[in-house]
């Protein structure tokens, strides 16, 4: 599998510059992972050195750079903001198998676009902006064919996010060892979307 170039990594929207995660972006993952507002439909807060100690294998990659985590980051400041992802769905696991991201092949599951976002950008647009992002990276980019979200069932801002971004609710499903909300999109679906800018109206 071909691999992606850095600057075919690094994306762009009229107000954010999404990278990939390095080791050297644990000040947003600390920021965002130890606040337990921006974890309540997540996970479980951590402490900075779980954090620390498990950083480098969140920055693995996988399918030539196509999957992985990006750092989003505001242009007009260079401030980072939050996290965005395209990772395969953990089906019976509470968390991403890091064992399915390798870097010369797709994950043997579904792939799931997510964001996360300090609390203080919260309600500016930003989520819906990273995720189209995503979006077109995903079909552009990559042979996937769909792409799936999940969030929990009372996350009723993310529901809207994922459905301005594109995707379709399907109801409730298994995932991440519980019952989720599910959203899906399909390449055929994206192509024929209607035209938006890249920001979030």
């Amino acid at each position: 599998m071909q691999q992606l170039s850095d600057a075919d990594l690094v994306l762009e929207t009229e107000r954010l510059v999404l990278k990939p995660l390095t080791c050297e972006d644990l000040d947003i993952v600390l920021e965002l992972f130890t606040d337990p507002d921006v974890v309540r439909y997540v996970c479980d807060l951590e402490t900075p050195e779980q954090l620390e100690s498990f950083l480098p294998t969140e920055c693995q990659r996988g399918a030539g750079g196509r999957i992985g985590v990006w750092t989003v980051t505001r242009k007009e400041e260079n401030k980072k903001i939050g996290t965005g992802i395209l990772l395969p769905l953990p089906i019976e696991k509470d968390d991403t198998d890091w064992s399915l991201v390798v870097q010369d092949t797709y994950p043997d599951a579904e792939i799931e676009v997510g964001y996360m976002f300090i609390k203080s950008e919260w309600g500016k647009g930003f989520a819906t902006e990273t995720c189209r992002r995503l979006l077109k990276f995903s079909f552009e980019k990559t042979t996937l064919d769909v792409i799936t979200a999940t969030a929990d069932p009372d996350n009723h801002a993310s529901h809207h996010v994922l459905e301005k971004s594109g995707l379709r609710s399907e109801g409730l499903r298994y995932a991440y060892a519980c019952q989720c909300s599910s959203f899906r999109i399909s390449r055929k679906d994206w192509l024929v979307r209607p035209l938006v800018s890249d920001a979030a109206e």
